[in-house]
């Protein structure tokens, strides 16, 4: 391949490595809960301790936030990665420790290591890729997210089965060991670039100065300006956004971590069926993802997030007068959530007019949002034991729903 075929080539490999990463923001988070009736029997844990190891993740992203933010400033996107991955990567070790105590301490270790992941990838995202591909690019990175949820809601019950839940959730460190060496690798060949020029026929030399952000490729000089004197994101707008982040963030956590657990009260399912069963719910944001993209070129986005607060409303209503029904349901509600979250970060990119912009609003909507978010699990699981029933938690869910489309709705209304 000649250099210009490299270079051009490169955004789709950033894209591609992108995904490796993004596969271990989400699924060392669901990975317990097709297990979690194992985890609770062998540990002796009750329901809200075991919502716990859901909730602990989310809080961290709430609260870790403002130090990723920091991280990234000091240091740099790259650096950040890497520290991102080798801190889930040590997560996953010591959760699988085979007590409460290491399984509680390791949720937490993840919950720093993803919110680093959450924080950088948007930037890196926003900084390395054309305005053309951005929306592309940020749908192919949520997709992955729900992709690793999908993978781990699928295979930690058959494997607990054979080596039993310590060894099964431990497993899915090999997943972070390979993203660790792709990105590696990729970074690696950034760096060798950054210090040369490529001139092309009527085009002056672009200097770089740096080793993600350098890669060139036919759209570079369009991408976004760094403005350092541009106007603030209105405080109004990203109030707007952390809420509607809330809402989404609130309902995927609560769901995730008791979809197998209610289709089995409900239903009958035993713990490997409600675990594949609630996989479909993980899938189905790709189509939401990926259909979001689309969407944007020809919808303002208070449209596709008055359309995603539709799809989201069917599922804990759905799931509560027709259970029966639950794939219909969790079709429905995995797109929204797969959409809410990659159209809230459409709007981010499009509001933000430098990077520092954009480190900033991302770590203040994702940090508050996920602080909601974090009550989620909770939330379910102890109003679920007090009535021991699903009405009320369903309810909640509803509610959550609710605010993702006022909320958002209102942010939004003036980004085209």
């Amino acid at each position: 391949m000649s250099s210009t075929s490299a270079l051009r080539a490169a955004p789709w490999t950033l894209a591609a490595v992108i995904v490796v990463i993004a596969l271990n923001l989400r699924g060392p988070i669901v990975a317990p809960a097709p297990v979690i009736g194992a985890i609770r029997s062998d540990l002796g844990i009750s329901a809200a301790t075991a919502g716990l190891v859901t909730t602990i993740p989310v809080l961290c992203f709430a609260l870790a936030t403002p130090l990723a933010s920091w991280l990234i400033g000091r240091f740099s996107p790259e650096r950040a990665v890497t520290a991102s991955l080798v801190v889930v990567l040590l997560g996953t070790v010591i959760r699988s420790g085979g007590s409460a105590a290491a399984l509680l301490i390791g949720t937490a270790v993840i919950g720093v290591g993803i919110t680093i992941g959450n924080v950088v990838i948007p930037v890196v995202i926003r900084r390395d890729s054309s305005p053309a591909r951005v929306g592309l690019v940020t749908g192919v990175y949520t997709s992955a997210l729900n992709v690793g949820s999908m993978i781990t809601s699928l295979g930690t019950a058959p494997l607990a089965t054979v080596v039993g839940w310590p060894v099964a959730i431990a497993l899915w460190g090999v997943i972070v060991l390979i993203a660790l060496g792709a990105w590696s690798v990729f970074a690696g060949r950034m760096a060798w670039r950054s210090g040369a020029t490529v001139t092309e026929a009527g085009r002056a030399s672009v200097p770089k100065t740096g080793p993600i952000d350098q890669v060139l490729d036919a759209d570079a000089i369009r991408r976004p300006t760094n403005d350092p004197n541009a106007a603030p994101v209105p405080r109004a707008v990203i109030v707007g956004l952390l809420l509607a982040f809330g809402g989404q963030a609130f309902a995927y956590y609560a769901l995730t971590a008791w979809i197998p657990t209610l289709l089995h009260d409900r239903i009958g399912f035993n713990p490997a069926s409600a675990g594949a069963s609630s996989s479909v719910f993980q899938i189905l944001a790709v189509v939401g993802a990926l259909g979001v993209p689309a969407l944007a070129t020809r919808w303002r986005p208070r449209a596709i997030i008055a359309l995603i607060a539709v799809l989201w409303v069917a599922m804990p209503l759905g799931l509560l007068l027709a259970p029966h029904l639950w794939l219909v349901w969790e079709i429905l509600g995995g797109a929204a959530q797969g959409g809410g979250i990659t159209v809230i970060f459409i709007v981010i990119v499009r509001l933000v007019s430098n990077d520092d912009q954009a480190r900033r609003t991302s770590a203040v909507v994702q940090g508050g949002g996920y602080l909601i978010g974090a009550a989620g699990p909770l939330v379910m699981g102890g109003l679920h034991e007090a009535s021991n029933a699903w009405t009320v938690p369903l309810l909640v869910v509803f509610a959550a729903t609710i605010l993702l489309g006022v909320a958002g709705t209102a942010a939004s209304r003036s980004v085209r």
